[in-house]
């Protein structure tokens, strides 16, 4: 990898060795932003392995420290926080801070382990390594899928106008819903790989039924986007326009719903524990529906599950079993919420005293470290393509030349983006002279 190596091998066997998982009213310290700036150093090294083809340690050192059971905690902690903390945070109507990217950082951190885990969770032995959480995680994914389905009625995300009279909190709640939406199309990915372990994983196929089949064929949708006199599909972490000949083609996350109902249906193992009744039938059978010449050509493994699903129009349904049933479930989730509940208002007075109002001496030294953690080189290296304006999202080609952060079509975009951008503009640009 040369001059893009990120982290030596050393480095990275001390960083993996180091990961811990943290309660949640240490989120935002300082020894938890440590533990961040770590993950993402090791989330970039991921992907670097991934793209350049050369091994990949980070994967193999998650697995030798059996690390992957801790990210998966740490992904549940981080998620209950933005549900039940975060809300709380927002409503404090005296809490004005000089710059909320501190908790920006925790709100991201969601998306930097799932980011992770959908590098690494290709490899059947990672999947494995989740030993008990994997149930955890299953259950996390099937939140996150409820979620898709739940837009299906009122469109995409990027419907959504900005406001430039929000205020940074404002700003900093909608940020953070436009995250949800990627997250959970990460998630789906996240389950797509374990459906592609299902057989090996003798537990989960009972679980699996909480992705019912009914949800997963809706999801298809959530990647696609009528906008008059134009159809838009989300790819590569942003809504772009197809072109009329281009709609036929069957995009990553189209792929990735087929592939998951593929493993589940046609896996001997999962089908011998899933209990076909007429409901789950019917909704079965209008699949068929989807499955066209065009999609069977650009995935024909598909055309199994198409002679599947002509095989199910002549099995007999099954009554919903009413034997005695010992099953493992997901527990982070509810002994999280059982060591937290009714703390939330404390753990957030606690955060916005010690962890959300630092002061200026404190800001730089983070912008100092985060300039240090993300360094330019890489993140171009792991960009899966042109980099894209910052206030209208356009294709850009200038960078802020203060900071060095920030991508503009044009100096009429940057302009206008200031008010926004210019605090952390110069607090980055200040990290960058301090090092």
């Amino acid at each position: 990898m040369g001059d893009l190596e990120l982290l030596l091998p050393g480095e990275a066997d001390v960083l993996v060795r180091g990961l811990r998982s943290f309660p949640l009213r240490e989120m935002g310290s300082e020894g938890w932003n440590q533990q961040h700036e770590n993950l993402e150093k090791l989330n970039m090294q991921a992907i670097l392995d991934a793209t350049v083809s050369q091994g990949e340690p980070i994967q193999e050192l998650l697995v030798t420290h059996g690390k992957i059971p801790t990210l998966v905690e740490e992904l549940i902690a981080v998620e209950m926080w933005k549900q039940k903390v975060f809300p709380v945070l927002c409503k404090v109507e005296d809490f004005k801070p000089q710059n909320t990217f501190p908790i920006y950082m925790v709100v991201h951190h969601e998306a930097s382990i799932i980011n992770l885990l959908e590098t690494v969770f290709f490899h059947k032995e990672v999947c494995e390594s989740a030993e008990d959480t994997i149930l955890d995680l299953v259950d996390y994914c099937h939140r996150k899928l409820t979620l898709l389905v739940a837009r299906t009625g009122r469109g995409g995300p990027h419907e959504e106008e900005g406001c430039q009279d929000n205020t940074p909190m404002q700003e900093l709640q909608k940020q953070a819903e436009l995250m949800e939406f990627e997250i959970s199309l990460k998630a789906l990915s996240v389950l797509r790989y374990i459906t592609d372990c299902v057989d090996s994983l003798w537990e989960v196929p009972q679980h699996t039924q909480l992705i019912h089949s009914k949800r997963l064929q809706w999801l298809h949708p959530m990647c696609w986007v009528f906008s008059p006199g134009k159809l838009q599909r989300f790819e590569g972490g942003h809504w772009q326009t197809v072109a009329p000949s281009e709609q036929q083609k069957l995009s990553k996350l189209d792929g990735q719903v087929w592939i998951a109902l593929y493993n589940l249906l046609l896996s001997p193992e999962a089908r011998a524990r899933y209990c076909l009744t007429s409901f789950a039938k019917g909704q079965l059978l209008k699949l068929r529906a989807f499955l066209t010449d065009t999609l069977l050509d650009q995935l024909p493994n598909l055309a199994d599950l198409q002679s599947f699903l002509a095989h199910l129009t002549l099995v007999e349904t099954q009554p919903p079993k009413k034997d005695l049933v010992l099953e493992q479930i997901p527990e982070i989730w509810e002994r999280l919420e059982q060591e937290n509940r009714g703390k939330w208002q404390a753990i957030a007075k606690h955060q916005l005293r010690h962890v959300f109002s630092p002061s200026e001496q404190d800001l730089r030294l983070q912008a100092r470290r985060w300039a240090e953690t993300y360094r330019l080189d890489v993140l171009e290296a792991v960009a899966p393509e042109r980099p894209h304006c910052a206030y209208c999202n356009a294709e850009a080609s200038k960078r802020c030349s203060r900071c060095q952060n920030e991508w503009y079509c044009c100096r009429e975009c940057q302009v206008k983006h200031w008010e926004k951008h210019g605090k952390a503009c110069v607090l980055a640009a200040q990290g960058g002279k301090a090092k």
